[in-house]
């Protein structure tokens, strides 16, 4: 449908006319913020890159703050007290994390274990992940493999040490990442370090990030919804339809080969045919592929951009590398690999990695959408439906909260209670309460494995002679807050 001048005018008008009326509200109780302009609100204040321009907002207007993005209200939560009441106090009344415009392309919106609000549908894909793939008995389980894969990496990065050959840190632990997650779901390898044949996959993935994360018309002016003005959901529709194409291909191909062949697979689709199997109503063909897309996206790009800012940080700071690389030295021993038995005796590793949290948090926002009815918090009143943005930026760089937050300091965590597993809101990478990441205790392991098989016995340097203080430390917004430009260092040994 195509908008004359007069549809334009009455649609400004219309908005116009709502705005008065909003605005007209009592709004004594409403948390404090910038003024809105009439019908686009706010929105000229997010720029390319929201998480930094809501934190220099949050230092004007206060750790509670309302904005006006088009039509909706959006409250931004900037201290951990506030979010430790909106994630556990209150949890009930946010029951979900909002809408996009994006997430329904392919009905992804209702299939969803990450887009799902929390009722019985969520409950049970969400039992699914922790029983079949993320309990502590399946991950002792499948140890071994994560083993085989880091051996992979440690002999790529062995290769190209003998080479003097560069290695793109992003692109070397999206592999591992990848393959890993890859054959705990379907038994197969999807990528090879020496080829580009997991490009394709991380640009898709990158693509859905994207897609997902970035502001959008139609999430700030519901009333454009079916008209897709920026075509998000269009996009969103080509991405999703790649990865869920191939994921049907892979269904079809394991049923015809447990038809020609009775040996069973111990993966995660294995043990989800035989959900489907003996209950289609809990778990149908698409609720599979999209539960599926769901873990597969989130289990090989998080991980390996945290491990990329983490190469990033150990470069720039190189008396934080040398307590690392001493700490694995006096600990394992050299020239023996690192086994998950042994993280718990790396404090300082642990530290890097919880700083690094801090410092370079994988996603910028924690979203939540207010139910029906008002809540009161901190005596300001939070609107029924208003959208919540908890900002991990402005807690991770709060100085009411951090000493030197700007500075990278692993020592902080040195003799401290401060972990990232939900209890601690001044640090929350994945979440708190009832929809903290399911993925949590694989990815802790993986993190601290794949950063110990990098520096245990390599050392590295930049490549053209570059010096570390022209390492860039900018990222990229989205879905997760990326590296902008990709970390290139070639290995050595002294």
């Amino acid at each position: 449908m195509d908008f004359t001048a007069t549809d334009l005018l009455l649609l400004c008008v219309f908005y116009a006319f709502i705005y008065l009326l909003w605005n007209r509200k009592s709004s004594k109780h409403l948390p404090p913020g910038p003024y809105p302009l009439p019908i686009i609100g706010n929105l000229l204040q997010l720029g390319q890159k929201p998480h930094h321009s809501l934190t220099k907002l949050s230092k004007i207007y206060g750790p509670l703050m309302r904005l006006r993005l088009g039509s909706t209200d959006t409250i931004v939560v900037s201290s951990p007290e506030i979010a430790k009441q909106i994630l556990q106090k209150h949890d009930l009344s946010f029951p979900g994390r909002g809408e996009k415009a994006a997430s329904r392309a392919l009905d992804h919106h209702a299939k969803s274990v990450a887009c799902l609000p929390a009722n019985s549908k969520w409950r049970s894909l969400r039992k699914i992940c922790k029983e079949q793939m993320f309990s502590i008995q399946r991950l002792d389980a499948s140890r071994g493999l994560r083993q085989e894969k880091l051996q992979k990496l440690r002999n790529y990065v062995q290769e190209c040490c003998v080479n003097g050959q560069v290695i793109d840190i992003g692109k070397a632990a999206f592999v591992t990442s990848l393959n890993l997650i890859s054959n705990t779901l379907f038994s197969l390898d999807f990528a090879d370090y020496n080829n580009d044949s997991s490009q394709e996959l991380k640009e898709i993935i990158h693509s859905v990030m994207k897609v997902l994360g970035s502001p959008n018309l139609s999430d700030f002016f519901p009333i454009f919804g079916s008209f897709d003005p920026q075509g998000t959901k269009k996009e969103a529709e080509i991405c999703f339809g790649k990865l869920l194409g191939k994921f049907e291909g892979i269904i079809n191909s394991r049923l015809q080969k447990s038809v020609e062949n009775s040996t069973r697979k111990n993966d995660l689709l294995e043990a989800l045919l035989e959900i489907s199997e003996g209950n289609q109503s809990e778990l149908s063909r698409d609720d599979m592929k999209h539960l599926l897309m769901d873990l597969f996206i989130a289990g090989s790009d998080t991980s390996a951009g945290t491990v990329e800012w983490i190469m990033t940080e150990l470069l720039r700071n190189p008396k934080v590398m040398s307590k690392a690389k001493s700490e694995l030295k006096s600990v394992i021993g050299e020239n023996v690999q690192v086994e998950e038995s042994d993280i718990p005796n790396l404090p300082y590793l642990q530290a890097v990695v919880k700083e690094t949290f801090r410092y370079h948090p994988t996603g910028s926002f924690i979203l939540r959408n207010k139910g029906e009815n008002e809540l009161e918090i901190n005596n300001f009143v939070i609107p029924e439906h208003a959208g919540v943005l908890i900002n991990l930026c402005a807690i991770g760089r709060d100085p009411s909260v951090w000493s030197n937050p700007d500075s990278f300091e692993p020592d902080r965590f040195l003799n401290s209670e401060i972990d990232y597993k939900g209890h601690n809101f001044e640090l929350l990478p994945f979440g708190s309460g009832r929809r903290i990441c399911p993925a949590l205790p694989l990815a802790h392991r993986m993190v601290h494995l794949m950063v110990a098989s990098l520096i245990h016995n390599f050392d590295w340097k930049l490549e053209n002679g570059m010096a570390l203080e022209e390492i860039d430390v900018n990222d990229k917004f989205g879905l997760t807050l990326q590296k902008a430009i990709p970390l290139r260092v070639i290995p050595f040994k002294q």
